[in-house]
């Protein structure tokens, strides 16, 4: 199999492209995989707890802490004027996000002060105890609000255009206005947030961190200490699941536990229970698209303008980002041929959003089959005849250009969903259920199949860049580090089958080591879907620069061409003879060959000019598609997911097994923010939706009754990634919008499909009982 690398040669078959298990797997199931609360904690460890606002938004006239510091085993109570450094843990530099407030409090359940006790238990209690007076100032917790106040921002908004839309929306003959709320999520990922630190001497301090990015906690206990990077050592083994949700929201926890440590000398512990960690952190974003779109009789898309408008919260966080990529979406699989989009990062008084799988891809997108759908019903069809009249063309067409100015260069979504209309029968079931309708007096039923396609890279192109260092013992085995963080995805795996491959060794030689800043340094983010493209190239680079040394070596030794020099399976070939891996490599230490390397790699080809809406800011695409059938109950508003047929595009996978995974998963998470996934703030501005009991989660029971989950295995990405492989966490997270159209498509047939029932998301069963409702009095 060719796997093109950065050299531009060949790497021998070997573990890649197989079904190989989760590393922790075993231990996953068993309950010995190890997480940050597991860790032993030495003599002396302190627990920490959070002191939250009660307010919205609110000056802070007095506090009162002296019963915090007198209840029992309270060691400390550290405020803002406790930081030597910065009281600022703001991710994009816009130092907006203070560690712990001053002055004034800007959500229900900032944090204004932190206790350290002998308990876990001591120190909660005693957070319990501050007398706070506030001076109550106006406040808004959603888009209307933040619309009706002046409608703030929280960073720079950004426009795409291309052609001229304001003049062609007015010149075909059919043209639809409209808008959909689109609500935020949770991450519920399983571990909460969780920081251990300990002290070290001078300034040294070494915190493990449930986080999806080590050097950002790392830059940010630097900032907060007043001390150097070098001095700060992150580790992270595993987290408990992540989403997005550990990308920048570890900070906080981190960095108080890392304070803490260094002032008083003595291991600290921060770990906020579910409720306290729900309406602490940061969630997936909601938003507002209003549309305006201008089509011909045939459904043929001329023109779109429309606003995103995001309930970004108190500060910046990743809000610029996230809204940027929703625009980079906005297209989702379509041409567009004159276009105007534009981003609204609204500041609202409620905790700062953040990253979440898909990163606001999945709020574009979806806007983006709204438009499609309504385009439908408007013309009479089925929405998958307008999606496939308006999906981008092959190159060399004149409808490949998206509204950032990149070319659609490696488009397979027709052939997918082409693939799967038929393997699933889409067309015989959809004319079934429309039969079905027609004499089911309560029960109704709706199918529909989406597209996805997603563009893989950071945005900020420096983040496109990782490391790796991979040692080689006298014995033969392996240790790999890399940048790249486990969250339960599998990529530490991946990344080992890459180093096996490369030495044509068991993976069991390979040996998978906690991430840390001390080992791989200035390391981005796991996160955009990159980790197993950035930290698989990485860790191939620097398998392959000692690979190359042992063949150098060989050659001398044996006096043979390096085209004699074969690695073959935990064995080598050199001329004639054949030697054992670990023989190999003991021979050339003897010779003092480096046994030791780092690796590094960068993204080629990516380039993007915020300011002018225009580049080439994606390495590559990645692309699906999704058939879903559901039945509602048109008395109570309750669905059922029936059957689900999943075709999705990984290029050539690494693990398919973990790969499907995925897909799996996502899709499932995907279905809940669009189903049950419902956030809620009362007019006070507290969050009420921040437990199990009160917001749901999809369930083991929830997935669909029939899921049949195929990889494209004809794909191969035709950009020369590791393995020729391509991205996997965030792109099938958007195949569950088949779900909400389905349920959609249900609804209409009350009115003979006559009109787009424009359903919002969540579609629970509560909104889709009123849209049934609605048709019903038409």
């Amino acid at each position: 199999m060719d796997k093109p690398t950065t050299s531009g040669k060949t790497v021998i078959n070997g573990p890649m492209h197989v079904s190989l298990k989760h590393d922790s797997a075993h231990k996953h199931v068993t309950g010995t995989a190890e997480y940050i609360d597991d860790i032993a904690e030495p003599a002396g460890t302190l627990h920490g707890a959070l002191g939250l606002s009660d307010r919205a938004h609110a000056e802070l006239v007095s506090i009162d802490l002296e019963a915090v510091k007198n209840a029992p085993g309270v060691i400390a109570v550290l405020t803002a004027d406790d930081v030597p450094g910065f009281n600022d843990i703001a991710s994009t530099g816009q130092h907006d996000e203070p560690l712990l407030a001053v002055g004034d409090v800007r959500f229900h359940g900032q944090p204004i002060f932190a206790v350290i006790a002998e308990t876990r238990d001591q120190a909660r209690r005693a957070a319990k105890l501050a007398k706070i007076d506030y001076r109550d100032l106006p406040h808004w917790s959603d888009i209307e609000g933040a619309l009706e106040n002046g409608g703030k921002l929280v960073t720079q908004p950004m426009t795409l255009r291309r052609g001229d839309p304001e003049t062609e929306i007015e010149k075909p003959p059919l043209r639809i206005q409209g808008s959909m709320e689109i609500g935020g999520q949770e991450h519920f990922y399983l571990e909460s947030q969780i920081a251990f630190a300990t002290p070290g001497e001078d300034e040294d301090v070494l915190v493990w961190s449930s986080t999806q990015h080590p050097s950002e906690i790392q830059h940010m206990v630097a900032h907060v200490l007043g001390i150097a990077n070098h001095a700060v050592e992150v580790k992270t083994r595993r987290m408990g699941g992540g989403f997005g949700g550990k990308e920048t929201q570890g900070n906080l926890f981190a960095c108080l536990a890392a304070l803490a440590a260094k002032t008083l000398k003595r291991p600290v512990k921060f770990r906020p229970d579910r409720d306290e960690d729900m309406v602490v952190t940061g969630k997936r974003h909601d938003f507002r698209v209003e549309y305006d779109v201008a089509f011909d009789e045939e459904g043929l898309i001329h023109a779109v303008d429309a606003t995103y408008a995001a309930r970004c919260g108190w500060s910046a966080d990743l809000s610029g980002p996230v809204t940027d990529r929703a625009l980079f979406h906005a297209d989702s699989s379509y041409f567009y041929p004159h276009v105007r989009l534009t981003s609204k990062p609204l500041m609202t008084h409620t905790v700062s959003n953040t990253a979440f799988r898909g990163f606001g891809g999945p709020q574009g997108l979806l806007g983006a089959e709204r438009m499609i759908e309504e385009i439908a019903y408007a013309v009479g069809k089925d929405p998958l005849d307008i999606r496939k009249l308006n999906f981008y063309g092959q190159p060399g067409s004149d409808r490949t250009t998206t509204p950032y100015h990149q070319e659609v260069e490696d488009n397979i979504i027709l052939r997918l969903v082409e693939e799967l209309e038929a393997s699933s029968d889409y067309r015989a079931r959809r004319q079934a259920i429309v039969e079905f309708n027609e004499t089911s007096p309560v029960i109704r039923k709706g199918i529909a199949l989406t597209p996805v396609k997603f563009g893989i890279s950071f945005t900020m192109t420096a983040y496109n860049q990782a490391g790796a260092l991979v040692h080689v013992y006298q014995d033969g085995s392996i240790h790999l580090n890399h940048g790249g963080t486990e969250m339960g995805q599998g990529l530490y795996t991946k990344v080992a089958q890459v180093v096996a491959e490369t030495f044509s060794v068991d993976i069991e030689r390979v040996k998978i080591t906690a991430t840390t800043t001390g080992k791989v340094p200035n390391t981005s983010a796991t996160a955009a879907s990159s980790g197993s493209d950035l930290n698989g190239m990485a860790a191939y680079d620097a398998a392959r620069q000692i690979k190359d040394r042992l063949i150098d070596f060989a050659c001398r030794q044996w006096k043979v061409d390096k085209d004699d020099v074969e690695f073959l399976p935990n064995r080598v070939r050199v001329g004639d003879e054949i030697v054992p891996f670990d023989t190999l490599v003991r021979a050339a230490y003897y010779d003092r060959v480096q046994l030791s390397a780092a690796g590094f790699y960068k993204t080629p080809r990516i380039h993007w000019d915020r300011a002018a809406g225009r580049g080439h800011p994606f390495y590559y695409f990645a692309y699906g598609a999704a058939v879903s059938e559901v039945s509602i109950d048109t008395l109570t508003g309750e669905y059922m997911v029936d059957r689900t047929d999943i075709l999705h595009d990984v290029g050539k996978s690494l693990n398919p097994a973990i790969d499907i995974g995925q897909v799996e998963g996502a899709f499932v998470q995907g279905m809940g923010w669009l189903t049950t996934e419902e956030l809620w703030w009362d007019d006070k501005g507290r969050l009420r939706t921040h437990a199990p009991s009160t917001y749901k989660i999809p369930l083991a029971s929830d997935r669909p009754r029939i899921f049949n989950v195929k990889l494209a295995d004809w794909a191969e990405n035709a950009e020369p990634t590791i393995g020729r492989s391509k991205a996997v966490g965030e792109p099938p997270f958007m195949l569950a919008i088949s779900v909400l159209e389905a349920i959609s498509m249900a609804v209409a047939s009350i009115a003979d499909y006559a009109v787009c029932p424009k359903l919002d998301a969540p579609a629970t069963p509560e909104r889709v009982l009123m849209a049934v409702e609605q048709l019903k009095a038409m």
